[in-house]
């Protein structure tokens, strides 16, 4: 399959020929991330004055797909053949490993052998790269789902940016990313005067690229403008596997160790052993969830020796073991009232 440069936006050649999304909306898939997606294209065609973009519903089974919040909406097509020129974007949100079937993983592989261009929503970079699409390009997901995709896809190129585009495979951080990469899309189509009244219709002030992060910097998450500080968590963040000691911690940062305990004690409230340890056990908690790893291997990959020293760190911080964390996926959510769109 030939491969465009990663700078060339899929689709943009015909800018007058109608374009048609084909949204395939996983079971559990955010419904935030797909309004996103979805509404630039309608005020698109408003601001254009003609359906430039058209779009069609499909799933698997084709009747209907209900979302996170318990909204369901009525499909318009299942797992069919589409169009060459098509634009297949899937739709993922909770438990995409469940939602990636057998039957979607052979539908996106027989489609992108025939050349469609696609992409994935939130979470649905991993169903692309489960179908082995994503193999040796570039793409993003939701930042809570980055350690386990980084353990199971070595292959891809992950990137912490709100999207990628790299030849005709996008990816989404989800939420409202799906906003910035659809007005790069307009803009590749009918130019940046058309983004940019899009992006006033939706009251949408400062438009992303693919070179912002996805995630706040660290002195916004924590409240805390210390540049040191800020340093160290950085650190702390890039080594969960083969933690760092405090000593280390603080030689990097031009600062006795004492120094640094009463940096972390004045700001956050905690030890740096502690802090780093949250961590970690929050990495472990990511792990236990979204992959099939084994408990000792999540250990191994959080900075822990021996499963008993995880699994009594665990407990002490979620009040549970790491056994009945996994455990607990299963739980069914509470039924939620169904509308059709």
């Amino acid at each position: 399959m030939s491969k465009t440069s990663p700078n060339q936006m899929p689709g943009a050649a015909a800018t007058q020929a109608q374009r048609r999304f084909v949204f395939v909306l996983l079971d559990q898939f955010t419904m935030l991330s797909f309004a996103c997606a979805i509404e630039p294209l309608r005020i698109a065609n408003r601001v254009l004055g003609r359906r430039a973009y058209s779009w069609v519903l499909a799933g698997e089974g084709g009747q209907e797909a209900v979302c996170s919040n318990g909204v369901a909406f009525r499909l318009d097509m299942g797992l069919e053949e589409v169009r060459r020129e098509d634009t297949i974007l899937v739709c993922g949100g909770i438990d995409v490993q469940k939602a990636t079937t057998r039957t979607l993983v052979n539908w996106l592989r027989r489609e992108a052998r025939r050349g469609v261009t696609m992409g994935g929503l939130c979470t649905a970079a991993y169903s692309l790269a489960r179908a082995g699409l994503l193999d040796g390009r570039r793409a993003t997901i939701h930042w809570e789902n980055q350690d386990s995709f980084l353990e199971e896809f070595e292959q891809v190129k992950l990137t912490k940016s709100v999207f990628v585009i790299d030849g005709n495979r996008m990816s989404t951080a989800g939420g409202t990313a799906s906003i910035d990469l659809m007005l790069k899309i307009i803009a590749s189509d009918h130019g940046e005067d058309v983004a940019n009244l899009v992006a006033d219709q939706l009251i949408y002030a400062s438009i992303r690229t693919d070179q912002d992060s996805q995630r706040l910097s660290i002195p916004t998450r924590i409240g805390v403008r210390h540049p040191k500080l800020s340093m160290v968590i950085q650190i702390m963040e890039n080594n969960i596997e083969d933690p760092i000691s405090p000593s280390e911690l603080a030689e990097e940062v031009g600062m006795s160790t004492r120094q640094l305990e009463r940096l972390f004690r004045r700001y956050l409230n905690r030890s740096p052993k502690r802090y780093y340890m949250e961590l970690r056990l929050q990495k472990a908690r990511n792990l236990l969830m979204q992959t099939d790893m084994s408990v000792i291997n999540v250990a191994l990959a959080c900075g822990f020796a021996s499963p008993s020293h995880f699994s009594k760190c665990y407990r002490a911080h979620y009040k549970t073991t790491p056994y009945r964390e996994r455990g607990s996926q299963g739980a069914t959510p509470l039924a939620k009232p169904r509308l059709s769109f």
